[in-house]
């Protein structure tokens, strides 16, 4: 009772008179611009402060009605940060008690400002038991400095001495843990960089997994063990050792399996979406599909992680020519409710994946009734031949996808000429645009494309291929996610459909 009259002091002398939240009640029943607002937001209708003001005021993003509309709108978004419904059937446990610690302490530190300290240190006392439970070390520091603190004031030398030695041990601990983050930051900077042909950078990220095996070893910390797995995985996935790299993944999971206190969603959904990216660079549906069914029952649908997950899932099938397996993947993916609800970048990308789809259908649809039999999702392919393909600079080989489309669609219905026109616009964009060890296989394609050309569609008479060809064969495809990097169909594969077609 002694704590709840402490924290109703509190409360009784700073509350406010009414907190404003977005919460389902006030989302459903009041019509308000905050909610148009926030609506808006949710369903991805604005890309700016120009279409928000237009949208809401008919006006421009610098008038004194929207600057104070955001102002507001911002605070009462913060406000409902701190009632977020972390208990979803996906979150794992160690998540949601993490979410729970930041808040805790929040509390804390709120009534030690406001000199409550019996109520903060029974607060402090519920972190630091969660805390040891998961291994937080930073909360177990943070919390335990506070009950030293009134230990001391109380005259209480056993509880200090207590106290003191968590402050020690677990500083230690924190301190490790923040060289396991250096060290993982320092791979991700590099991790877009050329990895074989760079001998420093590959010393480099060597001496760093050593030093996070180093640091595994001396201290049982979930936060250093996953910098660990992540390292050595980003670090095969560089060499293009996929085999290892899996082998890594596994080991992740395996880890997580022993110590189930410790399983996190995001690093999870890491793992798994790092093992389909080996099956993917292996080439190896059968095991990929295994993976993915039994992932797929962990992973939030609908989620980012899901998306990323079902993005090289797909991909995976593309390559693999399991294009029953594609569709249903793909299908499953794009009628999604919370489709619409993705980066405008990730929904442009899906609609890439819907054409190439559509060219299956039509495709292999002339000899299979399986394909012959369905009709593709959202896309008018007369329409789609008409348009002129633009994206942002950013996204620049999404045009080139998109061209390259165009070219199958048309060998597809023998209109060689509309071909043509596309084939001399990809050479445009390879001798001006495309940067050749940005884009080193599609620039070699679009040689390829461009012998077929000349060879004027007739498979027979082509010439000058080999050289494009094994350019290809020495840079095997990989991805990593970058829009530069992405084939729907690999090359290689491309290239055999597309002599299958002659005048």
């Amino acid at each position: 009772m002694k704590n709840l009259i402490e924290i109703a002091r509190v409360v009784t002398k700073r509350k406010v008179r009414k907190i404003e939240i977005f919460d389902d009640y006030a989302l459903r029943h009041n019509k308000s611009k905050f909610n148009e607002f926030y609506d808006a937001l949710r369903d991805n209708k604005f890309k700016n402060d120009r279409d928000a003001a237009d949208k809401l005021y008919g006006c421009k993003p610098t008038d004194p009605k929207y600057r104070q509309l955001k102002s507001r709108f911002r605070k009462r978004l913060l406000n409902t940060l701190f009632f977020l419904d972390i208990n979803l059937p996906k979150a794992a446990n160690y998540d949601r008690a993490y979410y729970s610690c930041n808040k805790d302490w929040t509390l804390v530190k709120t009534l030690l400002w406001y000199d409550a300290p019996n109520s903060a240190a029974q607060l402090a006392r519920q972190i630091l038991t969660t805390s040891q439970k998961y291994q937080f070390a930073d909360f177990i520091v943070n919390s335990a400095r506070i009950l030293r603190e009134q230990a001391a004031l109380s005259g209480d030398e056993k509880a200090y001495e207590e106290y003191d030695n968590y402050i020690k041990e677990y500083t230690q601990v924190l301190e490790a843990e923040i060289r396991s983050e250096e060290l993982y930051q320092r791979v991700i900077m590099n991790y877009y960089k050329p990895f074989s042909s760079n001998e420093g950078l590959e010393n480099q990220i060597n001496a760093y997994c050593d030093a996070l095996m180093s640091l595994s070893e001396q201290y049982s910390s979930p936060v250093i063990s996953y910098n660990m797995y992540l390292v050595w995985i980003f670090r095969y996935e560089m060499l293009h050792d996929f085999e290892t790299m899996l082998a890594v993944c596994e080991q992740g999971e395996t880890f997580v399996e022993n110590n189930p206190v410790y399983k996190q969603s995001k690093k999870m959904g890491t793992f798994q979406t790092k093992k389909m990216s080996a099956y993917l660079h292996m080439r190896n549906f059968r095991d990929g599909r295994t993976n993915a069914e039994r992932c797929l029952q962990e992973l939030e649908e609908g989620s980012d992680d899901w998306y990323t997950f079902m993005e090289y899932y797909f991909l995976l099938a593309m390559h693999t020519e399991s294009y029953v397996q594609a569709i249903a993947i793909f299908r499953k993916a794009y009628e999604h409710p919370k489709f619409r609800k993705l980066k405008s970048e990730e929904i442009e990308k899906w609609r890439l994946f819907n054409g190439y789809v559509a060219y299956i259908l039509q495709s292999e649809g002339r000899n299979n009734p399986v394909f012959s039999q369905q009709q593709p999702k959202d896309f008018k392919l007369d329409r789609f031949l008409k348009t002129d393909p633009q994206y942002s600079k950013d996204l620049r080989n999404y045009e080139v996808l998109a061209l390259i489309l165009q070219v199958l669609f048309l060998l597809e219905q023998n209109k060689f000429s509309g071909a043509r026109d596309r084939i001399e616009r990809l050479k445009k964009y390879a001798t001006r645009q495309l940067r050749k060890e940005e884009y080193y296989r599609t620039v070699q394609f679009i040689r390829l494309l461009q012998q077929f050309n000349k060879a004027d569609f007739h498979p027979e008479e082509l010439s000058s291929t080999e050289k494009y060809l094994d350019a290809l064969k020495d840079r095997p495809f990989f991805y990593r996610g970058l829009p530069m990097e992405l084939e729907i169909l690999p090359y290689e594969l491309l290239w055999k459909r597309i002599l299958r077609y002659s005048r």
